[in-house]
C-alpha cells in the first residue's frame, strides 16, 4: 500500500525557508532526514530541487514543476501532484517541500515526520497549518544543537482514524 509522508523542519511560526535556503543547520535533523528517506521516492518542487542542486542519492527523485519544458536526466518530472502520486506505483512517497508542495499534499498525507525548531524565524516559505482534529502527534524529547544553541523536537503525526 502506498504511504504519503511529509518530511519537514519548521519553526514555531511554521517558517521552513527563506530565499530557497534552510533557516538553520541541525546535523541531527539532517541525519534523521537521510535515514528516513534513503531507499524511498522523494517528491519535491523544482525550487526545492534547485536549492539542493542535484538529485538525492540512493532515492528515486521526483520533481513537480509547472514548466513543461523542464527536465533533468536523473529525475522523474511531473506537472501535477495527482499524476506524480499515480506514477509512483506502490511506493512510500516522502514529500520534501517546498511550501506549495506541502500545501498540495497535506490532505493526501498519511503521516508527518516533523522537526519542530523552537523559536520564531523570519521566512518566506511556510509549512501549512496542522489541524489537530485530523492529526495526532507523538513527540520526542527536546534536544539542543551544541554548535548553534537551537533547540528542536522530532515528532511523528499520524492521521486520526475517522
Amino acid at each position: 500500500m502506498k504511504e504519503i509522508v511529509l518530511v519537514a523542519a519548521l519553526s514555531e511560526n511554521h517558517a521552513i525557508g527563506k530565499d530557497n535556503q534552510l533557516l538553520w543547520h541541525l546535523p541531527e535533523d539532517l541525519k534523521r532526514f537521510r535515514a528516513m528517506t534513503l531507499g524511498h521516492t522523494v517528491v519535491m518542487g523544482r525550487k526545492t530541487f534547485d536549492s539542493i542542486g542535484k538529485p538525492l542519492p540512493k532515492r528515486k527523485n521526483v520533481v513537480l514543476t509547472r514548466n513543461t519544458n523542464w527536465s533533468h536526466p536523473e529525475v522523474s518530472v511531473y506537472n501535477d501532484m495527482e499524476k506524480a502520486i499515480a506514477g509512483c506505483a506502490e511506493e512510500t512517497l516522502m514529500i520534501l517541500g517546498g511550501a506549495e508542495i506541502y500545501g498540495q499534499s497535506m490532505l493526501l498525507a498519511d503521516r508527518l515526520e516533523l522537526t519542530h525548531v523552537h523559536g520564531h524565524f523570519e521566512g518566506d516559505a511556510f509549512f501549512p497549518p496542522i489541524d489537530e482534529n485530523i492529526w495526532e502527534a507523538e513527540h520526542g524529547e527536546r534536544k539542543t544543537d551544541a554548535a548553534s544553541g537551537i533547540s528542536y523536537t522530532f515528532s511523528r503525526w499520524l492521521r486520526k482514524q475517522p
